[in-house]
This record gives C-alpha cells, sequence and structure tokens, in this order.
C-alpha cells in the first residue's frame, strides 16, 4: 500500500508540475520590466514562453494618471505581442497584459517602466 501511495504521489507531482510548465509566461519585455528609458520607445513588445491564441491575448499601456496611452489592437507572432504607443513623455508607465497560450491556459500581468525625464 506505501509503494501505490508513494507511486501515487509522485505521479501527480510530475503531472502538477507539467501543469506549471503549459502556462505562458512573460520571459521579457521592451522596454525591460522596471527599467528606465532615455527616449520614449514607439511600440512595447512582450515575449512569452509559448505561442499565444490572439483572440483573447491583450495589453494595455497606462500613465501615471490611469489613462490609456497604447495605439490599441495588439499584434501577435507566434510568442510574441507589440502593441504601439502614442507619444511618451516623461514619466512612468504601466503595461497590463492577459495572455492564452494555444493550450488554453491564461495568464495575466503588469510591470512598469520609466521614460527619463
Amino acid at each position: 500500500m506505501r509503494r501505490f501511495a508513494a507511486s501515487a504521489l509522485l505521479a501527480f507531482s510530475l503531472g502538477a508540475a507539467g501543469e506549471a510548465r503549459a502556462h505562458a509566461l512573460l520571459e521579457h519585455a521592451d522596454p525591460r520590466v522596471g527599467s528606465t528609458v532615455a527616449a520614449a520607445p514607439s511600440a512595447v513588445s512582450l515575449y512569452f514562453t509559448q505561442d499565444l491564441e490572439r483572440s483573447f491575448t491583450s495589453v494595455e499601456v497606462l500613465n501615471s494618471a490611469g489613462a490609456r496611452v497604447d495605439s490599441g489592437k495588439p499584434r501577435i507572432n507566434g510568442s510574441t505581442v507589440q502593441v504601439g504607443v502614442k507619444s511618451l513623455p516623461p514619466g512612468h508607465y504601466t503595461v497590463r497584459w492577459r495572455a492564452l497560450s494555444v493550450d488554453t491556459h491564461t495568464t495575466q500581468g503588469s510591470f512598469g517602466f520609466d521614460v527619463q525625464r
């Protein structure tokens, strides 16, 4: 009985670990997460660990007042999402994202970056 329980626990653990790896996670971004850039970017790019489903993936770029400064619908190419931004004056910006990977797992998050004053 103990062997069965140990085997079942091991199988469950391996399955759960596989589930965690199945999510599309943010690998890196441009501008970098938490960075200060000297010049305002013309777009924000997010790079994920898996290909994304176009219909249910979104990106918003917000200024410090909470107003959207992105140009609208993001462009998605495989595991990369890019959204244009309006002319950004110096200040703090927040990027909010929601990603649905092709294996139907949804992840979401946010990060900030600053345009140098």
